[in-house]
């Protein structure tokens, strides 16, 4: 990353959209920056005295700036319908954002019956990348003592808990170091940083735990630590590498959405993944190796920790027990509260990213561009209109554009004042039509629709030779939801068939993969109903610090499907990796069931509250697209952990009974990729 650098994703339009950028941008369209103050008074009005002096003592301070200022006085415009609030508009046409800032607030002290507040395109810009880059660094810092202390409440030991953390840090660092030449073919968008160290912990955490309790379960049955490690990789091995190229398959299906963000949503977890599973089957059994006995010191004394062989666990043999002993009603609980759960997800709406996925509160450039588009209509999201036209047709174009702008604000599709801009010989032109609506709502993308397909084709449109595009953030969020919507079936194809036919292929069995399917569609659908509840709604916002846009963030369900997906295999994998092994022994189908998730029930419920607890600190960020994947990814884990593989999954094997394992005579011919049998010594 330092040799190359990263690059950085400017823009992830797609469509209509991005091709709108690419006109703009080539025929230089762009306004100059405008920063904003904002001057308002519950008791003074824009006509009193005091206010206008104010007004004046900020205008007077931008003199100095190199800027072209916009007043009350010039553009009524300026001045809220309750006369309240007033703006100064300053175009930089040089210095820098910061000094203009600076200006603005420095009038503040001076008139204290007026509240003086400044935002602007550079500086809420900033603030928001502020604010991301805090939240990154503040999950960076709170993530591995978390996961420490998890983990040393599991393992007891000092050693043994740092050894997951250690591989966890070194997966990510390296995914961070192939961020830069993988961004120089698929350009990383800002999220994709916060994405990383999330899947990376949790994965790395993941796949540490189950080589480190395996290996220390195989040494507490007295074999040396030698032929404790050797078995640890047969098994454990076979089965990271079986869990991570499950999880690889599903991110790697982002990539058929067919657009810039989810592009580098994908290489970068498919990376922080592979890191993993790499540092897992070669750099930690050499680790392992070398400490042998040594990871059980720093044994931490009255701390109470997890037992890595459950298989005689009372509290685990007690709940499997009585899930086998009524496996219909179990089924029907714990299914039909799954299904009640994942209702609330049939109104699920979605949203691209915009101002308000920061929580304003907290920025005071976020508070004022709230504060503003609150007063001022036309201060609300706009739509990017631009049009070219051949060489000649200069004149049609200024007067159709007027004439698209006339009825726009007639027809309520959008707000003045409306900014005009144009190349020098007048055959490229933009419009900067704020729109109708709260910028995330049906009324605005309803607005682009209606400009799209007929007023631009009635006014720009009807000039021979035109070429035109709306775009803008609402703009995108209409292109991206039809990209999404587009894309979304090949993905669900895609997502489940490779995982199907991986799991058939690792089980030999035809049942294990459609259920396994059935089950993890269950788990994400019951996490998709969460996130409505929470954030589709006002309840939780005291509760997690947001305010709700009535929406969940557009790229955040596609990602959570094939996150969520991957993740779930890994439990999944993990667990059945030791029923084959019951079976393969000669148990019988339920106590294989029995052994399966009693002996695995120590490393699902670490892993499971290791990455409950990393996931939890991503939703207490400020950022509302990383608060809902936090808290999406942390409902998920806590559902799959504990309503799925300690209830359904056995409950439905147990009613499966031999069926679980059925391969068609067809299939016989399926190669073979089980784990190694365990030996007598293991307890059944």
């Amino acid at each position: 990353m330092v040799a190359t650098g990263t690059k950085t994703l400017q823009n992830g339009a797609v469509g209509e959209s991005a091709r709108g950028y690419e006109l703009m941008d080539a025929n230089n369209l762009w306004p100059p920056p405008r920063e904003i103050a904002y001057l308002h008074s519950a008791t003074l009005t824009t006509a009193d005295p005091a206010f206008r002096a104010a007004v004046a003592d900020v205008v007077k301070r931008l003199g100095t700036q190199q800027v072209e200022i916009a007043t009350p006085s010039q553009d009524r415009q300026l001045v809220s319908t309750d006369a309240h609030s007033a703006l100064v508009v300053a175009s930089l046409t040089g210095g820098s954002a910061d000094q203009v800032r600076n200006t603005i607030l420095a009038a503040a002290p001076a008139h204290p019956g007026v509240t003086i507040e400044e935002t602007g395109d550079i500086t809420a810009s900033d603030a928001r990348d502020r604010s991301t880059n805090s939240d990154l660094k503040r999950a960076e810092l709170l993530s591995v003592p978390v996961t420490l202390f998890v983990l040393l409440f599991a393992f007891g030991a000092i050693i043994a808990a740092t050894v997951p953390v250690l591989l966890a840090l070194t997966a990510v660092a390296a995914a961070f170091g192939l961020l830069g030449p993988i961004s120089q073919a698929i350009p990383i968008d800002d999220s994709v940083r916060t994405v990383l160290v999330l899947i990376g912990m949790a994965v790395g955490v993941d796949y540490a735990l189950f080589y480190v309790m395996r290996s220390r379960e195989e040494r507490r049955r007295g074999r040396s630590p030698h032929e404790a490690l050797d078995r640890t990789i047969r098994t454990s091995g076979r089965t990271v590498i079986l869990s991570g190229t499950t999880v690889i398959i599903a991110m790697a299906a982002m990539f058929l959405i067919g657009t810039k963000v989810f592009n580098s949503l994908a290489a970068a977890t498919i990376s922080v993944v592979a890191c993993a599973v790499a540092g897992s089957v070669t750099v930690l059994p050499g680790v392992l190796r070398l400490l042998g006995d040594r990871i059980d010191r720093g044994r931490i004394p009255l701390v109470p920790h997890l037992r890595t062989d459950q298989t005689h666990s009372r509290f685990w043999i007690a709940v499997i027990d009585r899930v086998l002993k009524r496996p219909v009603l179990s089924c029907a609980v714990s299914a039909g509260l799954l299904i009640a759960l994942a209702l609330p997800a049939v109104g699920l709406k979605i949203a691209k990213p915009g101002d308000n996925t920061l929580s304003p509160q907290n920025i005071p450039e976020l508070r004022a561009l709230a504060d503003i588009r609150r007063d001022f209509p036309g201060a609300s999201e706009n739509a990017k209109i631009v049009a070219t036209v051949p060489p000649g047709h200069a004149a049609a174009l200024r007067t159709q554009g007027r004439r698209l702008q006339q009825l726009a604000l007639a027809r309520g599709v959008g707000h003045a004042p409306v900014l005009a801009t144009a190349n020098d010989d007048g055959t490229a032109a933009s419009l900067f039509l704020p729109l109708a609506g709260s910028g995330n709502n049906k009324a605005s993308r309803r607005a682009i629709l209606t400009l799209r397909n007929d007023l631009i084709p009635r006014t720009i449109g009807t000039i021979p030779g035109s070429t035109t595009a709306v775009t803008g953030d609402v703009a995108e969020d209409v292109d991206f939801t039809r990209q999404l919507k587009h894309g979304l079936p090949f993905v669900l194809v895609f997502v489940l068939l490779l995982a199907f036919v991986l799991l058939l292929v690792a089980f030999r069995s035809i049942v294990v993969p459609l259920k396994a399917i059935v089950l993890n569609l269950l788990s994400v659908g019951a996490s998709y109903g969460v996130l409505v509840l929470v954030f589709q709604h006002h309840w939780a916002e005291p509760l997690l610090g947001f305010t709700s846009n009535g929406a969940i963030i557009s790229w955040l369900p596609l990602f959570l499907f094939v996150v969520l997906f991957g993740l779930s295999m890994d439990y999944h994998v993990f667990i059945l990796s030791r029923v084959r092994e019951g079976v393969d022994s000669g148990m019988t189908s339920d106590d294989a069931v029995r052994y399966g998730i009693t002996a695995t029930a120590g490393v699902v419920t670490s892993a499971a509250l290791v990455m409950f607890a990393v996931f939890s600190i991503f939703g207490s960020l400020s950022s509302l697209d990383v608060k809902q994947a936090g808290v999406g990814l942390a409902a998920a884990v806590l559902i799959d952990a504990t309503i799925v593989r300690a209830v359904l999954l056995p409950a439905s094997m147990k009613l499966l009974g031999e069926w679980n394992w059925y391969l068609p005579r067809g299939l016989q011919w399926l190669p073979r990729a089980e784990v190694e049998a365990p030996s007598p010594r293991n307890p059944v």
